[in-house]
């Protein structure tokens, strides 16, 4: 059996979102730290994640967008957008080796080092959009590890199955007329950033490769594991992607604070599981997932431990 990749790098740590702010560096030393001392850092593969090129950035990233956020975190701004996407001085390299990472890893798997990988990163990235950064987002690392496999590896499928709390507005929207990548999305809503409908499908060309799979307020286990093996995996089976990517996000757990969904641990790694399945089935094991969000450290933790634990058959 091939080796599960782990990937992570010290601008992590580094990239300072302020006193308060939810999406800090004591996410990522939680995971770490978890998987330490549950043994099973021991089972993976750890590298440190490479920065990726300016060039890797527009695949999905409008030029002018990348370097306005270079130019504005060189000059000191502490804030990219309307007030909830915190910068510091080294979060333009945090930025580049998180993208860095998830290209960095879809490449692994391609060439047969891994069969399957894990993001341990931040910041997070799906809810950029080609030409804003939003929701503590830069860039989206989902988004282009995807267009790296289409455009530098000749996909003609993949998918990016997307299960934190909150939807993934800019992936949607980077892809929605792509037929070349599925997102489906499992997200509570209503809840930021307010897109995610189940009417939204997909544009022009993409038009049904967009699968929005909305849970309200409140929802557990019980349903949003009916949509995913009701509806998300037969998308999948239609779909026939040769690449799976996870958005992992680990906030719709019942302790996280930001959201009122009420996941248990378990559901994570049962989730994990079928896609693990489902990809050693039919697309010879090839899955890469990426951390997006997950805010109270303890639960966040746990569903790691669980994430990885599937991601090695255990």
């Amino acid at each position: 059996m091939k080796a599960t990749g782990l990937a992570s790098h010290a601008f992590s740590a580094r990239h300072d979102t302020g006193v308060g702010h939810p999406e800090r560096a004591a996410r990522v030393d939680a995971v770490l730290a978890r998987l330490c001392e549950s043994g099973l850092s021991d089972e993976v593969v750890e590298v440190t994640a490479p920065q990726c090129s300016v060039d890797d950035l527009a695949l999905v990233h409008d030029a002018h967008y990348v370097q306005s956020v270079e130019r504005a975190i060189t000059a000191g701004a502490r804030v990219l957008d309307e007030g909830d996407t915190r910068v510091s001085a080294d979060s333009w390299r945090a930025a580049l080796s998180t993208a860095g990472g998830a290209i960095d890893s879809v490449a692994r798997v391609m060439r047969g080092e891994w069969s399957n990988a894990f993001v341990v990163a931040r910041p997070p990235g799906h809810h950029a959009e080609r030409a804003e950064a939003m929701g503590f987002c830069l860039f989206n690392n989902a988004a282009l590890a995807a267009a790296h496999l289409v455009e530098r590896h000749g996909l003609a499928r993949v998918a990016i199955i997307d299960w934190d709390v909150h939807h993934g507005n800019g992936t949607q929207h980077i892809f929605e007329r792509d037929p070349r990548v599925l997102y489906a999305s499992l997200h509570q809503y209503p809840l930021y950033p307010g897109t995610g409908a189940r009417s939204e499908r997909g544009l022009g060309a993409g038009v049904g490769t967009t699968l929005n799979l909305p849970q309200a307020p409140g929802a557990g286990d019980a349903q949003w594991l009916r949509a995913f093996e009701d509806e998300l995996l037969p998308a999948l089976d239609d779909y026939a992607p040769e690449f799976v990517i996870i958005s992992a996000g680990f906030d719709a757990h019942r302790d996280d604070p930001l959201a009122q969904t009420k996941l248990t641990t378990d559901a994570f790694a049962r989730m994990t599981r079928r896609l693990v399945e489902w990809s050693d089935a039919h697309c010879a094991g090839r899955l890469v997932s990426l951390l997006e969000g997950g805010y109270d450290l303890g639960a966040l933790a746990d569903s790691a431990e669980a994430h990885v634990a599937a991601l090695l058959r255990r």
